[in-house]
C-alpha cells in the first residue's frame, strides 16, 4: 500500500504527471503484479514514446467500479487514450495506454423501436457505452452497443463461496423480453461455467433472439441451462418472462449480455444504439431497474475490478498496450 507523499500521483494530477513528470512515481503506485510484469525502464520508455506529440491530456469519462475509480485521460487531438484505475489510497489497480478509437457514424445510428432493459429488479452496468473503455465489446462491431449486466449487493456480485453459481445474486433471476416481438433462435442445452472458467467455443451459451419491428433483432445471452421457456416461433410481449440468468458460454460469472442488431445472425450482424423507453442511456457504472437508470447510485454501489481477474492478460509494446493483471474479464466476445 503506498504512503501518502509530495511525491503522490493523485487522479486530479495524473495526467500532467504521465506526460510532464517523473514515471517513476508512476510506477511506484502501481500494484504488485504490474512491476513483475514490465521494468521500471519499459515503463518508463514506453510512456516516453507514447507522449510524443502531445501536448496536454485532459479527463474525458470518469466511472466508479466499487471502490475504484476509472479516470479515462485523452491527448488534445483526442487520438490517444489513457486509462487508469485508482483506489481510495491511490493505488493504481489498472493502466491502459492505447489509441483512442471511435466510430462516430455507427454511434449515431439509434434503434427504431424503444426497449427497456430484460430485468425486473436492479442491475449494475459492468460494461457499456461509446468506448472502449466503458464498453469491451465497442470494438466489435457486432457488439459494439452491448450492454453486460450484474447484481450487485455490498459491494459485491456474490455472497461466501464465489466458486458457486449459486451464491452470485444474478444466478436464477428473471430476464425478461426487452420488446415485443417473435423469438427467432433459442439455445438452451448447455451447461453453466463454474465461476472462473469460460466455454470460448459457444461464446453467447444459452441465449435467445427475439425479431421486432423494423427488422430490429435482440439478443439475450448466458442464460441458465434449460430454463429459457419460450420456443422458437412464439410471440412474446415486453416484460414477458423468458428465461434465468445463468453463466453459460464466454461467461466467467453469472451476468446478463443484452443488445440489439440489425440481423439475427451473431456473426455478420451490426449492433445498434438502444432506444430506451425512458429516454436515458445508461453506461458503465450505472444502476438499471426495468425501466430507470439511477446514475448517481449507480456510480457509488459496485464492487472493486480484482474479483473479475479471469481474463488473458494481454501486453503488446507494438500496439502500446499495456493492462495491469487486475482487470475485467471477457465476457461475451
Amino acid at each position: 500500500m503506498c504512503s501518502l507523499s509530495n511525491d503522490l500521483v493523485t487522479p486530479e494530477s495524473f495526467g500532467e504527471t504521465f506526460l510532464n513528470g517523473k514515471p517513476e512515481t508512476i510506477y511506484a503506485q502501481c500494484v504488485k503484479e504490474f512491476k513483475e510484469m514490465i521494468s521500471l525502464q519499459q515503463f518508463t520508455e514506453l510512456v516516453r514514446d507514447f507522449n510524443a506529440g502531445v501536448e496536454h491530456y485532459a479527463i474525458n469519462s470518469t466511472s466508479m467500479i466499487g471502490f475504484q475509480t476509472q479516470y479515462v485521460w485523452l491527448d488534445s487531438r483526442q487520438e490517444k487514450a489513457v486509462c487508469v484505475v485508482f483506489d481510495s489510497v491511490h493505488q493504481i489497480h489498472r493502466l491502459l495506454i492505447k489509441p483512442y478509437l471511435t466510430f462516430p457514424k455507427s454511434d449515431q445510428r439509434y434503434t427504431q423501436n424503444l426497449y427497456t432493459m430484460p430485468i425486473q429488479e436492479e442491475w449494475f452496468v459492468f460494461w457499456g457505452g461509446k468506448d472502449e473503455f466503458l464498453n469491451y465489446h465497442y470494438l466489435y462491431e457486432s457488439q459494439r452497443y452491448a450492454y453486460d449486466l450484474i447484481m450487485m449487493k455490498n459491494y459485491q456480485s456474490y455472497k461466501d463461496n464465489p466458486m458457486r453459481n449459486e451464491n452470485y445474486y444474478a444466478f436464477n433471476q428473471e430476464v425478461v423480453a426487452p420488446a415485443n416481438g417473435q423469438i427467432v433462435k433459442v439455445i438452451n442445452h448447455l451447461k453453466d461455467n463454474v465461476p472462473g472458467e469460460m466455454d470460448e467455443t459457444q461464446p453467447a451459451g444459452n441465449y435467445v433472439v427475439i425479431k421486432h419491428l423494423n427488422n430490429e433483432y435482440s439478443l439475450l445471452a448466458h442464460f441458465k441451462q434449460n430454463s429459457i421457456q419460450p420456443k422458437e416461433g412464439e410471440l412474446v410481449q415486453q416484460g414477458q418472462f423468458i428465461g434465468l440468468c445463468g453463466n453459460s458460454g464466454n461467461s466467467s460469472e453469472p451476468h446478463i449480455h443484452f443488445q440489439v442488431m440489425d440481423s439475427p445472425d451473431l456473426n455478420t450482424c451490426k449492433s445498434i444504439c438502444i432506444r430506451f423507453a425512458d429516454g436515458t442511456e445508461p453506461v458503465q457504472g450505472d444502476t438499471v431497474s426495468l425501466m430507470t437508470p439511477d446514475n448517481d447510485s449507480g456510480r457509488s454501489q459496485s464492487k472493486g475490478l480484482d474479483k473479475f481477474d479471469k481474463a488473458e492478460i494481454a501486453f503488446s509494446f507494438t500496439d502500446v498496450l499495456l493492462i495491469i493483471p487486475r482487470l475485467f474479464a471477457q465476457l461475451f466476445k
